[in-house]
Order: structure tokens, then sequence, then C-alpha cells
């Protein structure tokens, strides 16, 4: 019995912990992306975005899609930018269970996603055009992800410190 009791209480303080992480990590407020001046400019326009690393050293955005804005964390190491069914709903994409053909491998295993295309990506001034995405089911993505598939497409994006310098 003394075993028993042990092993709820460790499981419910770990759910508690888990759960306090992820409302810190998605009430930390995304700041907006600022404009920096990436080179030549044409007719003035700002081609380029300077993220602010947040408190956990993760770099987030505010990317525009049909019109909402979407909160997304950078993540270099994502083949594809990786929305939470939840967030893809919110931008209007609506799946069923038999849109998730595909697996993906994730450092938290394998992982059914249902393969799309972004229309139009905005991040600051930066705009790209029929991105590669993928959603991920419901309840298995706590933050959605801007990755290769959006990053590969600009001239370049580099780190420095705790700045991340994109420029379209």
């Amino acid at each position: 019995m003394r075993s028993f009791v042990v092993v709820c209480t460790i499981g419910f303080l770990s759910a508690t912990a888990f759960q306090k992480l992820r409302e810190r990590a998605h009430s930390d407020p995304v700041p907006p992306a600022a404009p920096v001046a990436a080179g030549p400019a044409v007719d003035g326009a700002v081609v380029g975005v300077a993220l602010q690393a947040g408190r956990n050293g993760h770099f987030f955005v505010r990317a525009l899609m049909d019109g909402r804005m979407l909160p997304m964390m950078v993540d270099t190491g994502a083949s594809s930018c990786a929305f939470s069914e939840e967030d893809a709903e919110r931008i209007g994409i609506r799946l069923e269970p038999r849109d998730f053909t595909r697996v993906w491998n994730t450092a938290n295993g394998t992982v059914p996603v249902a393969p799309i295309r972004v229309a139009v990506m905005q991040v600051g001034s930066i705009t790209v055009r029929d991105v590669e995405a993928v959603v991920i089911p419901r309840g298995r993505l706590a933050t959605s992800l801007l990755g290769m598939s959006f990053l590969k497409r600009l001239r370049d994006f580099s780190v420095s410190g705790g700045t991340m310098t994109l420029r379209g």
C-alpha cells in the first residue's frame, strides 16, 4: 500500500510539473520581430528581421498566414514547418484522421503527420510562398515550429549572441 501511495504521489507531482512547464512555455510572450537592414533594400523596403532569444534561449516569431497570426518557435533542426493540429485549426486548416498519411521520426519518437502546403507565410517583412509543412495530431506538439522548409528559402539566417537575424 505504501508503494502504491508513493507511485501515485510521484505520478501526480510529475504531471503537475509537466503542466506548469507547458503553461510557462505558452505564457512567454513572443517579442515582435524587429526589422533590420539586411543588405541592399529594394525601394526602401526592409528585407530582414531580428529575433531576440526568449528566457529559455529559444527564438520565437509571430508568423502571419492567411491573415491570422500564429506564434511559432524557430527550429533549425526541423526539416519542415510543423503545426499542432490545434494551431492548424486556428489558421483555417481542417483535417480528418485519414489525412495523417506519413510518419515522422522526432526526438520524442515517431508520430503520424498530415503533409500540407501553406500558400503564404510572413515573418515581419519576409514573405515566403508555397511552404511545405506538416500537421501533428492534437496534443502531440506544444508549440508550432518554423522549420527548414521556411528557413532554407531565405537568403540567409544567423545567430549572434541572443539575436537571430533572418534575411529574406
